[in-house]
This record gives structure tokens, sequence and C-alpha cells, in this order.
């Protein structure tokens, strides 16, 4: 099957990179259905929060990681061939992340 992407853009990512990503999204993945396992196993509302957040922190932690290899590889590169354009679109993505 065919994947289908809605990006209009595009990076070319290392293998290492991309296995990084990947695998981190998948413990990510793991701990959401773990979540809905808690739920229809009827846990206790605390436990449930408590595994949440740490979701929510492996999730920021993947944001955090994508953000910083952003500003060094696509950020970097725009500014040296002097799309200063890149600056602000990185101040958009901080503010989108901040709300």
């Amino acid at each position: 099957m065919e994947k289908i992407c809605h990006c209009k853009r595009k990076k070319k990512r290392s293998p290492e990179e991309t296995a990084r990503l990947l695998s981190h999204l998948h413990r990510i993945e793991g701990q959401i259905r773990g979540l809905a396992n808690m739920v229809e196993e009827e846990a206790y509302c605390p436990d449930i929060l408590t595994q949440a957040s740490a979701a929510r922190a492996s999730l920021a932690s993947f944001s955090r990681s994508l953000l910083e290899e952003h500003i060094r590889t696509c950020v970097c590169h725009d500014l040296a061939e002097g799309k200063t354009e890149a600056a602000e679109e990185l101040v958009q993505t901080l503010r989108g992340m901040m709300k």
C-alpha cells in the first residue's frame, strides 16, 4: 500500500535520525495504548493520570528533540543561504508549541 503524505514540504533525514524518531514515537504509541488498557480495566484515576503525565512528558521530549534537529539543520541551512524567513518560521513554530 502506498503511503500518502499531506505535507507540502519534505526533509531528507538520515536513516539513523528516522529510526530514532520512529522509535520514540512507537514508545509513545505504546504508552497511549497502555492508557487505553488502564481505562478499559477500570484502573484508579490517579494511576491513569500518572501514566498520562508520563506520556505527555515523552511527547514533549520527542518535540524538543525534533525541534533541536530542525534548528541545527533546516534553520541553519536556510539562514546560511540568506533565507531569513526561516527565523520567522521558527518563531511562529515556537509560539504554536507554547500555547
